[in-house]
């Protein structure tokens, strides 16, 4: 049900405020000056400005991108849009290097990207520990360099009938730069310059060293360079090659605490002297080290009678490198002959991303015909170094290749757009029609033997230790899957004035999954303009997801030794015969119904827009807590699955409510003395209640039973990402000068505990942002500027919730913790 003061508050603005255009950042005197910018997200119907559609539709340019001093696509989407957050998490696997992004309090997942309107491959990673988006599958956006990008395009709302799966929050259309001549170059550098202050958690009793209640550390790092360039290129008479290239090179931060934990064993009784003067500052806990290099090429040609040819091509290659937490010397996991002093495992993947399309455009008498094949492919391989395999003693090695994982897309798309009259109607019917057809390949490859094998050492006590390289064990043969799917859609979509002032669009969509079956989804919106000034505006609808291969595929092992006798714990795909055991079903789609009012209000100058919503989403599929207790060993025993002590599985299960608002108010100013300002407000509130968990008959049947979806992932899901975020941004332009101010203000965040007394709620934070700029000709500027001037960092977590010192901060986050970016943007043109 809707809580009635969010509907009151929305419904009160919407009466009696003045609601908003689409874009929701900085403009140039350009931009503001064409506000009915023409878009093609949400709506397929040609000339359809950003002002007039039925739903709200955000357009960032890509001068906003650069001028957010952002050194990646989704933080500066997370600056731009008032629902979009970007928690940039640590310590997380591979997730510390494709991290995702969450738009009004969503799974990364439920949101579709397309590039240049087709439906963007996603990532091969599904993220697994305990961060934000914790099960999913995301489109990875930092694959597109900025270079490449003319604009994106935001479409808040739902548009499963529309685009098909994963639309259930909205959809992202980023549109590559179409040039046939010109070019330009950008030269980036930056560098954190930072302090933050940590509680110390406190030596052991008897230590012989000591430690301050708290320590204050000043930090120069996170060095980031980033050079990119773009040309365009004539293709005859009448087309375009336009070339992106994009080199970032970025050195890690760190951002943990103090470790006063003993480090060493005992000697003769007591601690050892080496305590001392060990170097308590062993983690690496911030931004990953990063050296990326992508190409993008976006091209087409028009020919006779309208017709044209076109496409794009992409590549890229990211090299990374992040930690997982300190192995002390005295660590069973450690292996005391290869490191006296203890160490830290190091996880250096290496993702490549390929793209590309080639697509045709032409006109079948009133039908104006468009046909594509695009392909798509993401490669995350794992090297880990600095590492050991303590089950193997001595004589192992300290770097494994571990093996990784592959996902690739084929998307073929053929459809029609045309126009028809009719009597009844106060413009031509808008009619679409399409078919499009999706394979999908989900695959993992093991790694070397080393990674993943058990040796033959001893602890000192008899006992065996944890076998596979340490931090990441590797794939093993027994993982290895080699997948793939198909599916088949066609969609009709029609919109039409209704009359004079009335705007009417619906959509219907039907599905067919090879895996799991179909689907059919429909929309209907409508917009109302009261008079030239004011409008009303809604939709309600159905939307689907369906499950990612990599949610219905993904398995990965390690063997833990409890009470001395080897266990295997599994993330088990679904299908898995120990996964049936404990209750695993085939997965299915998650279900949504969405429902939007909205308005959109023009007072001269000052556009408004105001859309409250509500997205019931029934079915999520999540991953369920680790189930590795002792009744759960004993179960799977007594079916005979030896040596298999638990795991953890993906499932549907779980229903949420989400409701809230977005309001965005622009206002541009011309002054005669002072130059061009443009003014923008932007705000989101946003709030979801999980309704159902998850549970199975198998399960239920255990005393204790186990718990599938926990505490800790009950309370992410809810408050995990800020109830609230407000921003307020002015740009100014002066004939060379310019400059940008903007704040952004997030609302507390929860970090959920075991149980209420480890909860850590993090209090609310405001980042300030400054640009300055000059031109230093008619064809070059140079840009200074500060993201988090002021170096604001979440709340420190408490000693209770950090006993390492390793992780003063929560990767619930939504800003991250990596405090103040002073950075130089050298920019040409030519």
């Amino acid at each position: 049900m809707y809580k009635p003061a969010v509907l009151a508050t929305a419904i009160a603005f919407a009466l009696h405020a003045a609601p908003l255009c689409a874009q929701t950042d900085e403009q140039t005197a350009e931009q503001a000056a064409e506000l009915d910018v023409v878009i093609v997200t949400g709506t397929r119907v040609s000339n359809r400005s950003a002002t007039y559609t039925a739903a709200p539709v955000d357009v960032i340019g890509v001068e906003q991108i650069e001028r957010s001093g952002a050194p990646e696509l989704n933080q500066a989407l997370s600056i731009n849009l008032p629902s979009f957050n970007f928690p940039r998490p640590g310590l997380a696997d591979g997730t510390d290097t494709i991290r995702p992004a969450t738009l009004r309090g969503l799974s990364p997942d439920q949101t579709l990207v397309l590039l240049n309107s087709k439906r963007r491959h996603t990532s091969s990673l599904v993220n697994i520990n305990g961060t934000v988006g914790r099960g999913a599958a995301a489109v990875d956006l930092n694959t597109i360099p900025t270079a490449a990008v003319q604009t994106i395009e935001v479409l808040r709302d739902g548009a499963s009938a529309q685009y098909g799966s994963d639309a259930i929050s909205g959809v992202i259309n980023v549109l590559l730069r179409r040039a046939s001549e010109g070019g330009g170059a950008t030269l980036t550098v930056g560098q954190r310059e930072s302090e933050y202050t940590t509680p110390v958690t406190p030596p052991p009793a008897g230590a012989t060293w000591s430690a301050p209640e708290q320590i204050t550390r000043s930090v120069s790092d996170g060095a980031t360079t980033t050079a990119s360039m773009w040309k365009g290129f004539a293709l005859g008479e009448a087309g375009y090659f336009t070339l992106s290239a994009e080199y970032k090179d970025q050195q890690r931060t760190e951002r943990g605490g103090y470790d006063f934990r003993q480090q060493y064993p005992l000697v003769n009784g007591g601690f050892d002297i080496r305590e001392a003067n060990f170097d308590r500052f062993n983690a690496w806990f911030g931004e990953p080290e990063i050296e990326q290099k992508t190409v993008f090429a976006n091209w087409g040609i028009d020919q006779s009678e309208g017709a044209r040819l076109y496409g794009w091509a992409s590549y890229q290659d990211r090299d990374a490198v992040s930690a997982g937490f300190y192995r002390r010397a005295l660590d069973t996991r450690n292996v005391i002959e290869i490191y006296p002093d203890g160490f830290l495992p190091l996880i250096a993947p290496e993702v490549t991303d390929a793209s590309a399309a080639l697509g045709y455009e032409w006109n079948w008498g009133p039908w104006f015909m468009d046909t594509s094949l695009v392909f798509g492919r993401n490669e995350m391989a794992f090297t880990i170094t600095n590492t050991l395999n303590a089950s193997i003693g001595p004589s192992s090695r300290t770097e494994f290749d571990a093996g990784g994982f592959d996902y690739d897309q084929w998307v073929f798309n053929f459809s029609g757009v045309r126009s028809v009259d009719f009597d009844a109607l106060a413009s031509p019917l808008n009619i679409a029609a399409g078919l499009e057809a999706r394979r999908e390949s989900y695959s993992i490859f093991a790694g070397e033997p080393d990674s993943y094998r058990q040796g033959d050492a001893l602890l000192p006590n008899g006992a065996r230790p944890q076998a596979g390289s340490q931090v990441f064990p590797g794939f093993r043969p027994s993982n290895e899957v080699d997948e793939d799917r198909n599916a088949v859609g066609v969609y009709l979509d029609l919109e039409a004035n209704l009359s004079e002032k009335l705007l009417g669009s619906a959509a219907i969509r039907a599905e067919d999954y090879s895996d799991f079956g179909s689907n059919v989804t429909g929309k209907l919106a409508l917009r109302y303009d009261i008079n030239d000034s004011f409008a009303l505006r809604g939709s309600l609808q159905n939307g689907f997801r369906a499950p990612s291969p990599q949610q219905q595929y993904f398995t990965a092992t390690s063997t833990n030794f409890i009470n001395g006798i080897p266990f295997d714990i599994t993330t088990f795909p679904p299908q898995d015969p120990a996964a049936r055991a404990l209750g695993a079903q085939p997965l299915d789609a998650e279900e949504s119904i969405n429902v939007s009012l909205g308005t959109v209000f023009r007072i001269a100058d000052v556009t408004v827009t105001i859309d409250a919503y509500r997205i019931d989403v029934d079915d999520r599929i999540v991953l369920s807590e680790n189930l590795t207790a002792g009744n759960v060993r004993d179960y799977l025993t007594s079916l005979g699955f030896i040596g298999i002590g638990g795991g953890r599985f993906f499932i549907n299960g779980v229903d949420t409510e989400t409701q809230g608002v977005d309001v965005v108010v622009n206002f541009p100013l011309d002054t005669a003395d002072l130059g061009r300002f443009d003014f923008i407000l932007s705000g989101n509130y946003n709030d979801t209640e999980v309704t159902r968990v998850p549970s199975t008959n198998e399960l239920s049947s255990l005393d204790p039973a186990p718990t599938l979806f926990g505490r800790i992932n009950v309370l992410s899901f809810e408050q995990g990402t800020p109830k609230d975020k407000i921003g307020a941004s002015v740009n100014w332009k002066r004939e060379r000068f310019g400059a940008t101010l903007r704040a952004t203000r997030y609302g507390e965040v929860l970090d959920p505990g075991t149980s209420e007394q480890f909860d850590f709620l993090m209090s609310p934070k405001t980042l300030v942002d400054l640009e300055g700029r000059i031109e230093l000709g008619e064809r070059s500027e140079l840009a200074l500027g500060a993201e988090n001037i002021f170096d604001q960092y979440p709340d420190a977590s408490p000693i209770s919730r950090n006993t390492t010192g390793n992780t003063p901060f929560s990767n619930y986050s939504p800003f991250g913790r990596s405090g103040r970016l002073v950075y130089a943007r050298l920019s040409f043109e030519f």
